[in-house]
């Protein structure tokens, strides 16, 4: 992907507005602007830089706070005219220390950062840890976990509770991404097969 193929008439300063992502949680995190220069240093080094139009020249996030953006990939949007790039956050991406500059709440996408969560136990394997614990059972010892959730989960829900519902329902979920991750499943693998049977 080149700086030239964007379509800059309509900016007028010739600057691409920019939205960043986060390739985890798929949480939106800020919106920033990029010139050639920018654009190219983001490209060809794998971390956010914009051009910072209060101060007038480059600006890598993070140069200061160390909560840099790792790029995993970038995408135009349909009419050239906007980037959006998928990236790995260091730390809190607004200046005001929270996950990000749009105040949407902070469980959004709590469900895939839980999985990378469990991704860093199963490659760390901390002791004292519970997901730990539940790795060295394996592949039979999670599964008997996950149905012991999944009962105790239906049976609220045919009681008609639903705080209890949802407090069971998040174990089921726990356990069932630990399993995922066992069997080498992505939360990125279930929504391609889902999206196949949609089609």
């Amino acid at each position: 992907m080149e700086f030239s193929d964007f379509n800059l008439e309509k900016t007028g300063d010739g600057l691409l507005p920019v939205i960043i992502q986060d390739a985890n949680t798929l949480k939106v995190l800020m919106l920033g602007y990029m010139n050639r220069e920018a654009f190219e240093k983001t490209r060809d080094e794998g971390r956010v830089t914009f051009f910072s139009r209060s101060k007038q020249r480059l600006w890598t996030k993070g140069e200061t706070s160390g909560n840099f953006l790792t790029v995993k990939e970038m995408y135009k949007d349909c009419d050239s005219d906007t980037l959006l790039v998928k990236a790995i956050p260091a730390g809190p991406t607004c200046h005001r220390g929270t996950t990000a500059c749009f105040d949407t709440p902070e469980s959004e996408g709590f469900v895939r950062k839980l999985m990378q969560v469990v991704k860093g136990r199963h490659e760390e394997m901390p002791d004292g840890s519970y997901t730990t614990k539940l790795f060295i059972q394996g592949v039979k010892g999670i599964a008997k976990k996950v149905g012991e959730e999944s009962a105790e989960a239906v049976i609220e829900a045919v009681s008609g509770k639903r705080d209890r519902f949802v407090y069971e329902a998040s174990d089921l979920i726990y356990h069932f991404l630990v399993l995922m991750e066992e069997m080498g499943v992505s939360i990125e693998d279930l929504e391609e097969e889902l999206s196949y049977r949609h089609r």
